[in-house]
């Protein structure tokens, strides 16, 4: 089926689909909050209902790890099968963030609302969007579709996938695919597709430091005593040059990207204040996607409310490394910590503990799969697509290369800089989602025609 024979199909069916995605952000599936438990559930059966009813076999499922973690309702769902064809694992996933603070909402987070070209509400794009390409793109095709496919829609994505690992083993089989393709990534722009072709791994640790054994007066024994606090400083400044790069050695970085992120859509997309510069060097877009970084994330010391003239001896803090795509995050965690010990002002003692690493993904972007999914992206939008980084870690990706080594992965997405996931006014394109719903099938079709 051609192109423009999809377009025109798309064009009836694209209201419904606005409707099912109404529908979907108005259950407040939070699967971080134990008290929007039944709501998860009943976005799985919600969900579940919707691909059964398309002719595909249907079931929720959930798994206790090894450690004792009761997983979270996933959806897995198999069209019929085609002696022969090719198998694709489309992946989403149904839940969703607590809203944070309503009073930041212009709407209702669980009522649509459609302004101009964008439709606001929790999950309309993190990753309601995508539940809907998967679930249009099958309508869409109907009858013609030529691939056998799976679908995956896990419900604990945004409490980092605790079953994830457990699942994939316990449910192998039918989750086995030649091509995976993860729709839970950005587009670099609105009206402008991208295939997400690095993600940063993550390593997240918390670091205690203590001077003294006990606080003591600061005009008595300030001046050849520095307070923990400061040494913390000092040694969290100890990271960068004065341009703000990194400078732990060992942690890699490439200094150039495909695009060009102009500095005032940062700006306008990240709220920095206007006299504040950007650190590090290189493409702006590489100091985000292809560079390590550093946040500190998380500071406990003495609060201005109960301060006093005393030298505080102890502080804990939390870190969180970006790192580069391809290196692994225990040889980065291995290089920081290092430089941390080495730095240690005025030889503070520092302890490193809770440590939290999650992989980073490095796509093949010479792969005929790659090539046939940014030439659809191309074909839906009419614009060129383009290959992106993310500076954010989706350590499932890796996993997912790990279990099924064969199985060529893809990370496409419906989000954009305007988007606000995790945030409040969420939002998605609607053109975009209409376009992504059309790229999707175009995948799917020429898949079956290899």
């Amino acid at each position: 089926m051609n192109t423009d024979e999809l377009r025109e199909r798309l064009d009836a069916l694209f209201p419904q689909l606005v409707d099912e995605l109404s529908q979907l952000v108005a259950i407040p599936s939070v699967s971080s909050d134990p008290s929007h438990a039944v709501d998860v559930d009943r976005s799985a059966e919600h969900i579940r209902s919707r691909f059964e009813a398309l002719g595909l076999d249907a079931q929720i499922h959930s798994v206790t790890t090894p450690e004792g973690v009761q997983g979270k309702p996933a959806i897995l769902a198999r069209s019929p099968h085609i002696e022969g064809a090719p198998t694709v694992l489309l992946y989403a996933h149904h839940d969703v963030q607590p809203t944070g603070d309503l009073a930041r909402w212009h709407s209702d987070p669980w009522t649509t609302v459609v302004k101009g070209d964008r439709i606001y509400g929790r999950g309309t794009s993190d990753d309601g969007a995508g539940v809907i390409v998967h679930l249009g793109s099958l309508s869409l095709l109907g009858k013609d579709l030529g691939a056998n496919v799976v679908v995956y829609i896990e419900g604990e994505e945004e409490i980092g996938s605790p079953s994830f690992t457990h699942f994939l083993e316990t449910y192998r089989d039918q989750l086995e695919a030649d091509v995976i393709i993860v729709t839970d990534s950005d587009n670099w722009k609105p009206g402008e597709p991208a295939v997400t072709t690095s993600l940063r791994g993550n390593c997240a640790f918390t670091v205690d430091l203590t001077v003294a054994d006990h606080a003591v007066h600061s005009g008595m024994f300030g001046g050849p005593m520095i307070d923990a606090p400061t040494c913390a400083a000092l040694l969290i400044a100890s990271l960068y040059d004065q341009d703000g790069n990194i400078v732990v050695e060992g942690l890699g970085g490439d200094d150039h990207a495909e695009v060009d992120w102009p500095e005032d859509e940062f700006r306008a997309a990240s709220g920095m204040l206007d006299q504040v510069r950007l650190a590090g060097s290189g493409d702006l877009a590489a100091r985000t996607w292809t560079k390590p970084s550093v946040s500190l994330i998380g500071f406990d010391t003495t609060s201005v409310a109960n301060s006093s003239n005393t030298i505080i001896p102890h502080v804990r803090f939390r870190l969180s490394m970006r790192t580069v795509p391809g290196v692994d995050p225990r040889q980065a965690m291995d290089a920081i910590e290092k430089h941390l010990r080495e730095h240690a002002p005025f030889g503070a003692r520092i302890e490193i503990s809770d440590r939290d690493l999650g992989p980073g993904y490095l796509a093949d972007i010479d792969s005929p799969v790659s090539h046939l999914v940014k030439q659809a992206l191309t074909d839906a939008w009419g614009v060129q697509a383009v290959n992106i980084g993310v500076g954010g870690s989706i350590p499932f990706i890796s996993e997912f290369q790990e279990t099924f080594p064969h199985a060529q992965v893809v990370v496409t997405g419906v989000e954009d800089p305007l988007t606000n996931a995790h945030s409040e006014d969420e939002s998605q394109s609607l053109p975009d989602l209409k376009n992504a719903v059309l790229a999707e099938a175009l995948v799917l079709s020429r898949l079956a025609e290899k």
